[in-house]
C-alpha cells in the first residue's frame, strides 16, 4: 500500500480531519489528498496562497513575518500550518512553501528549498527540504514529502 493511502485509512481509522496552505504546489496536496473517494471523512478545507497578500490576508499570516524571514522560511510554514488548522477547526493543519522554480531562488535561498509545516494539537512541525530537479519535481517531491510527514507523525502517535 503505498503512503496516501496509508495515511488516508490512518485519517479515517482515527477520525481525524485535516485542511491544508499551499503556496509552491499550487493545490496537489490537497488534489492528493481528495484523489480518492471518501475524502470528506478527513479532508475539511485547501487554501492556495501564492502571494504575500494573499497569505496575509486569506491564512493571516503577520506581515511582520513575511518582511522579516520571507515567504519562504520556517516561521511563514510555522503560521501557515497553524493558522490553517485553526480556521478549519481541524485536527491537522498542514503548510508547503517554497522555491519550485526556475527562477525566484538565490544564494540564501535557492530554488527546490521547501518547508513543510504540519500542526497537531499543541505541536507543530517544520521540516527544511532542498530537492532538485525541475518545477514539477520539486513540486512533487514537496507533496511526497509532506505525505510522509504526516503519516510518520500519525504513526509515531499510536
Amino acid at each position: 500500500m503505498n503512503t496516501l493511502q496509508c495515511l488516508i485509512n490512518l485519517l479515517k481509522e482515527k477520525g481525524l480531519k485535516i485542511a491544508v496552505a499551499e503556496s509552491c504546489t499550487g493545490g496537489l496536496l490537497g488534489g492528493a489528498l481528495t484523489s480518492m473517494p471518501g475524502s470528506s471523512e478527513f479532508f475539511e478545507m485547501g487554501i492556495i496562497a501564492y502571494s504575500n497578500k494573499s497569505k496575509i490576508k486569506l491564512l493571516g499570516i503577520r506581515d511582520a513575518t513575511i518582511h522579516e524571514y520571507g515567504a519562504v522560511s520556517e516561521n511563514t510554514a510555522k503560521e501557515m500550518a497553524i493558522n490553517i488548522k485553526n480556521t478549519a477547526g481541524t485536527h491537522i493543519g498542514v503548510s508547503i512553501t517554497g522555491i519550485a522554480g526556475p527562477g525566484g531562488g538565490s544564494r540564501d535561498k535557492p530554488v527546490g528549498l521547501v518547508y513543510i509545516g504540519i500542526s497537531m494539537e499543541d505541536n507543530t512541525y517544520i521540516y527544511k527540504h532542498c530537492f532538485g530537479g525541475d518545477r514539477a519535481s520539486i513540486r512533487k517531491q514537496s507533496v511526497l514529502s509532506a505525505l510522509e510527514h504526516i503519516l510518520s507523525l500519525l504513526v509515531e502517535e499510536r
